[in-house]
């Protein structure tokens, strides 16, 4: 009988502890996400605006050479694109089948999905402005870099031109060959920005605030700080730990964000938000079946190698910009999210789950860029 009620006394022990474990990392994920939803909802309005005005066709025809012009304007298009690790697969392969060249296109693999409009917006509510310039430099940087890295090794990187007669149109399943209205056209960006996005990320995006979240919870502040992840140490581990994973860079943010605030280095914290959105297993895949095993190679090699050298050179500045600037926390304490964002994540939750009882119809569309 005494066993009994000392069993049933410590499950009880155990449920509370765990109950009170649970609560805290709800509380700290809803933080995240009421500091980062505002800025979500109009990333994914400009993303959506962003999809309605874009022709790939045209595109193609400026990525045609293999030239550094070529990988300049394949990084640069590729900055602000709200496409995902999976969704920038299809767009760089129809890149590919309309004549781009395999430089443009790894540039573009590499500039595309480590930001976004989305992106931009969540890194600048966490992160501050500093990190978001350097983030969106820094990723223009890299997708340059390892294009002219496969124009150094690859001489032969000339587009295999299709014709693009069978190409449908961006906002309808119709030819290219007709024209649609401002209303038809406003239609097709909110679809997109609201609907087959927030599908796109909404899991991914959960995902992450609810490890950043725990991770909060868990780790004291300046858990890292002086600590073995310091320097290259971190900035490797980061590096081997998000290369072969699938995350959104919406969705890494939240995490490398409370990772930094418990000390991380932010050097590491970029190579993670750097190479884990570039690289997971499927893009390497589809890279090494459809361009080869040496363009993988050149791909990985040049993704490796600037994004340590980035996080390096990060590591450097901000010691000085931190230390005029309060700490990476600074504009950004605990509990400063007023009504706007507690609305605006009610609204985003509702889309979110809205979009798991929708057809799966995004990939598709993704290859229109």
């Amino acid at each position: 009988m005494n066993w009994t009620f000392c069993s049933g006394h410590r499950l009880r022990g155990i449920f509370l502890n765990n109950m009170d474990m649970i609560i805290g990392i709800a509380k700290e994920s809803v933080r995240l996400f009421n500091e980062m939803s505002p800025y979500l909802l109009f990333g994914f309005l400009f993303s959506g605006i962003l999809h309605a005005v874009v022709d790939p066709r045209q595109i193609a025809v400026h990525l045609g050479k293999n030239d550094i012009s070529s990988v300049l304007k394949a990084s640069l298009l590729g900055v602000p694109l709200p496409l995902c690790s999976c969704g920038v697969i299809p767009a760089a392969m129809m890149l590919k089948k309309e004549g781009a060249a395999k430089a443009a296109v790894l540039s573009f693999l590499v500039s595309t999905p480590t930001n976004g409009v989305d992106a931009i917006m969540v890194t600048y509510s966490l992160l501050g402005p500093f990190f978001t310039v350097y983030r969106v430099i820094a990723s223009f940087f890299a997708g340059i870099f390892t294009g002219c890295l496969s124009l150094i090794a690859d001489r032969d990187q000339s587009g295999d031109k299709n014709d693009p007669k069978g190409d449908n149109c961006v906002h309808c399943s119709g030819k290219m060959d007709h024209k649609h209205t401002a209303i038809d056209k406003f239609r097709s960006a909110m679809e997109y920005g609201f609907v087959e996005l927030v599908g796109d990320v909404g899991r991914w995006l959960i995902a992450g605030v609810i490890v950043g979240g725990a991770i909060s919870y868990f780790l004291p502040d300046n858990y890292f700080s002086g600590g073995f992840l310091s320097g290259w140490k971190g900035m490797i581990l980061a590096l081997l730990i998000s290369a072969p994973m699938y995350v959104c860079a919406s969705g890494s943010t939240p995490i490398a964000a409370a990772l930094m605030y418990k000390g991380l280095d932010p050097g590491a914290a970029f190579v993670f938000l750097l190479a884990g959105p570039a690289t997971n297993a499927v893009t390497m895949t589809v890279i090494m079946r459809s361009m080869g095993k040496r363009t993988l190679a050149i791909y990985l090699s040049g993704i490796a190698f600037v994004s340590m050298l980035l996080g390096a050179i990060l590591n450097v500045v901000w010691k000085y910009y931190d230390k005029g600037n309060g700490g990476i926390a600074a504009g950004h304490e605990h509990g400063s999210v007023g009504m706007l964002g507690m609305v605006c994540s009610i609204v985003l939750t509702g889309l979110i789950v809205r979009s798991f009882f929708l057809p799966k119809k995004r990939h598709e569309g993704a290859s229109r860029v």
